[in-house]
């Protein structure tokens, strides 16, 4: 008995070491982990990325694919600037005050938002700028401030696809405005989408697949509209594709094609220069 006994006891005590060097093992897994992600955010560049696109140039379907596949944030100045005003931040107050005197708010106080904004952990690697900068001064802005910050852009990404190409695909969008689900009348039409006798989609016809609630075409979803909004694109992209070139990180990717084409490229595009 006393044998047995013993030898319970001796079992019990190399399952709780086992337990213990299992729990220590993992700990110091977990702070090596941390060890080498903390030497990572501060000896190696920040992953930068400015992702440029005209309208239905696919951002809002490959940025959150390239936030997932980096492991960083998709930085939106609208989202941030939302965020810093309901956050009372010293940036938001003055962007809230210069907002209800129904100014514009300047440059500065944008690169302001974001200097705040890439502040934060999950930013600590890198982040990804939609939608900013939109004009070379706001480049210039920009760069100072990541200057700063020890830091600069290491890769610009445009998708690139030809304007006539981008009228068919903007001014076919539908839109639910509950969900934010989109539909395309020839690439992705709604179930109950009928057409008139010049092949036309019948307005009352598009609907909405899962609510059966009615579709609606977005303002500046229109010929006349993209017109304009394709002019101040490009007036205002080139310039900053030019101001980045000459440090190597421009890459252009064909938007014109299949989404499974326009990702390989898109991925290409992201690889780090192999050293020679």
């Amino acid at each position: 008995m006393a044998l047995l006994l013993s030898a319970y006891l001796v079992g019990i005590s190399y399952v709780v070491l086992q337990k213990t060097h299992a729990v220590s093992r993992s700990q110091s897994v977990e702070e090596a982990v941390r060890a080498t992600e903390d030497k990572f955010g501060a000896y190696w560049p920040r992953n930068i990325l400015i992702l440029f696109g005209p309208p239905g140039a696919g951002k809002g379907t490959h940025g959150p694919k390239i936030e997932s596949m980096l492991g960083v944030p998709q930085l939106s100045t609208g989202d941030m600037l939302r965020e810093a005003v309901a956050d009372k931040t010293d940036v938001g107050k003055k962007a809230e005050a210069v907002m209800k005197a129904g100014g514009l708010v300047g440059d500065d106080i944008v690169v302001g938002i974001i200097r705040d904004r890439i502040q934060h952990a999950d930013c600590k690697f890198g982040f990804i700028l939609d939608g900013f900068p939109r004009t070379l001064q706001q480049a210039q802005a920009l760069d100072a401030m990541l200057a700063k910050e020890g830091a600069v852009v290491t890769k610009v990404v445009e998708l690139d696809v030809p304007d006539s190409v981008l009228e068919e695909r903007i001014c076919g969008r539908w839109i639910h405005k509950g969900s934010g689900r989109s539909y395309h009348v020839k690439y992705a039409p709604p179930k109950t989408m009928k057409k008139n006798s010049k092949g036309e989609p019948i307005p009352e016809s598009m609907k909405d697949d899962k609510t059966g609630e009615p579709l609606m075409q977005r303002k500046d979803d229109t010929a006349q509209a993209l017109t304009k909004r394709l002019q101040g694109y490009h007036n205002e992209t080139v310039p900053i594709l030019e101001h980045y070139r000459p440090n190597g990180v421009v890459r252009s990717v064909n938007a014109n094609q299949g989404m499974e084409g326009v990702w390989k490229e898109i991925l290409q595009a992201l690889e780090r220069p192999k050293q020679a």
